[in-house]
């Protein structure tokens, strides 16, 4: 597996593994889908390789694809690794709520006999987050007196909700978001059928976060903000392009679609905003702030959609030459 981005954090972890001082606990921190399980998967990947012999000569965090045990974790079947997340409810693809005590229980059988492939084990929660109360107390004395040779991956979105005595156990590692470029090299290889325009699209409603962009994936949000380009650059005085979003966006089909305008409709504002100066700055900040504030509440507070939309594109209408609103 070959990472995108995160060169520090892999270079400290790296650093770490072959100093033979190896903490037992990390703490991978940062928005969610930037690709915290991605690097944990792959660490695991790389250590567990490295402690079966022979040492992989490749850099960073990579694993030979043939490699036996990139089989056997591909196969969801190494016997030294275990992924406690969420799991599906009974009869439903919907997910529990928590990561409950009984999963975190069920480390100890693990933990009771030596591992079977190499000195080495490791265990991945994704997400620490997710842990009810009760399951956080029992992993702490996993932390406090760690088996041998285990090391403990915890991905967390938002590390300040953890128990101060489970943070305390950790070596942080912060995950900022992709740059653009290491974006759309990742969603390049994520969704290779995707055209160009929405890949790039992708992009910047994903705001550095693959995972983010991933779930506005099969949307068109090329056309989307091909729609957003032309109030701005139109200002749409018919209101024609203002009332077909208005009817695209309505139903509860584009559900998803309206939540990408959400997002595109402050973006696009701002980047507006940077290319200008004196009133039309001030102007297209004050028309920021106003779009921003409606859609953070909109799905919140349940706002009218069709009325929602509208009201976003007008403002967009507004960054339009006065010539052509």
């Amino acid at each position: 597996m070959t990472l995108i981005g995160h060169d520090a954090q892999i270079a400290a972890f790296r650093e770490a593994a072959d100093s033979g001082r190896l903490h037992h606990a990390w703490l991978l921190t940062g928005a969610e889908g930037v690709g915290k399980a991605s690097f944990a998967l792959a660490a695991a990947t790389r250590l567990l390789a490295d402690a079966a012999g022979p040492r992989v000569h490749l850099p960073g965090l990579e694993t030979p694809e043939d490699h036996p045990i990139v089989n056997y974790i591909r196969a969801g079947s190494h016997p030294d690794l275990r992924i406690l997340a969420r799991l599906a409810k009974d009869k439903s693809e919907d997910l529990a709520r928590s990561i409950s005590i009984d999963q975190v229980r069920s480390l100890q059988g693990l933990f009771a006999t030596t591992p079977s492939l190499s000195p080495r084990r490791v265990v991945i929660i994704d997400a620490i987050d997710d842990l009810e109360r009760p399951a956080a107390n029992a992993l702490l004395k996993n932390l406090e007196e760690p088996p041998a040779g285990t090391i403990f991956f915890l991905i967390s979105h938002a590390p300040g909700r953890l128990l101060p005595t489970i943070r305390s156990r950790c070596r942080l590692l912060r995950f900022a978001g992709l740059d653009d470029g290491q974006m759309l090299t990742a969603l390049q290889r994520l969704l290779p059928e995707e055209p160009r325009d929405e890949i790039e699209a992708l992009v910047g409603v994903g705001r550095g976060s693959p995972g983010r962009a991933l779930g506005f994936a099969g949307l068109d949000i090329a056309a989307l903000d091909q729609a957003i380009d032309r109030l701005v650059s139109s200002g749409d005085p018919t209101n024609a392009v203002r009332a077909a979003l208005a009817k695209q966006l309505s139903t509860k089909a584009s559900q998803a679609r309206y939540e990408a305008y959400l997002e595109r409709v402050p973006a696009r504002i701002a980047a507006e905003a940077r290319r200008r100066e004196g009133p039309a700055l001030a102007n297209a900040v004050a028309l920021w702030e106003e779009a921003r504030r409606v859609s953070e509440s909109a799905v919140h507070l349940s706002l009218d959609q069709p009325t929602t939309v509208f009201e976003l594109a007008s403002m967009l209408a507004k960054l339009a030459p006065a010539s052509a609103r």
